[in-house]
């Protein structure tokens, strides 16, 4: 079944001259421990409940800004090249086409495509696969833009972690010259990436700034919402170590300067604010 244009679309709002949109690719299930690492069940499952294999629903999240001059997407979801064994586990929509219609948005005027890293639930429709097989990008007038890191990684073929990365997502656009490769960056006016290592090598945030608010696209570095306890990281992090001293990086900053976080695979709440209870705990403000 086709959810509805309301459940395409999940939320729109300003920051400040932008425009933000967050369309979907669907919902999708991974196992909750995995999800969680070393945090004992009893706990997560109270904000995130599992079903009876023990998975719990995420979103894939991708944030379409309007600056004015530069329609710019953020991440690309799932996409539809999932060998079906996977398709099944991972039971994913691929509805990223119908959301950006739901949203008014055609592929065709999106100007930059940026992917926080390029596990294949992040970048999977950079690219479509067709029916005869051939491979075009998803957004054909589009830049793209992720760390070189990320491809050369992904180009190793791990054991650790080969399964996240499918080659086909990124590859094409490399070889074509439409992906660029970066450090730290400025993207446009109002757009740039920044690493926060720790879930891969080379993860990176996206800063949306105007004037004078600012949002933030963290990736997985915060998952979901109910990640937020600075040690309640993932067992798909790499350096989990990492991560609790990017979290405490990140909120040293976003915290007090009230920044729009915008997360990853949270399907109920895509953004918010950050704020500390009164046990000094990171909390999403109520609004």
């Amino acid at each position: 079944m086709i959810p509805d244009d309301a459940q395409l679309l999940r939320t729109r709002t300003t920051l400040g001259d932008f425009e933000l949109t967050v369309c979907t690719d669907g919902v999708y299930y991974l196992d909750g421990g995995a999800m969680f690492g070393v945090v004992p069940k009893p706990l997560w499952e109270k904000r995130a409940p599992a079903d009876a294999l023990n998975r719990i629903p995420l979103g894939c999240n991708t944030v379409i800004v309007r600056t004015g001059k530069e329609t710019v997407l953020i991440e690309t979801g799932i996409g539809n090249k999932l060998p079906e064994k996977s398709r099944q586990f991972f039971e994913n929509k691929q509805l990223l086409p119908q959301s950006l219609a739901a949203a008014g948005i055609d592929p065709g005027e999106i100007d930059i495509v940026i992917n926080t890293h390029l596990h294949f639930d992040h970048c999977g429709w950079n690219t479509t696969l067709n029916p005869d097989g051939s491979i075009v990008p998803t957004f054909p007038n589009a830049r793209y833009f992720a760390q070189r890191g990320e491809v050369e990684h992904g180009h190793l073929q791990l054991e650790r972690d080969r399964i996240s990365y499918i080659s086909e997502n990124y590859d094409p656009l490399v070889a074509s010259g439409q992906m660029t490769l970066l450090g730290d960056a400025d993207i446009c006016p109002g757009i740039s990436v920044e690493l926060y290592p720790g879930h891969t090598a080379q993860m990176q945030a996206v800063h949306i700034e105007s004037s004078g608010q600012r949002a933030c696209y963290i990736g997985d570095l915060l998952p979901t919402a109910a990640h937020l306890d600075v040690t309640w990281v993932m067992g798909y992090d790499l350096f989990p170590l990492t991560c609790i001293e990017q979290r405490k990086r990140f909120y040293s900053r976003a915290i007090p300067e009230e920044w729009l976080v915008l997360f990853t695979h949270d399907h109920r709440n895509p953004m918010g604010r950050v704020v500390l209870n009164d046990k000094q705990k990171p909390v999403l403000a109520e609004i």
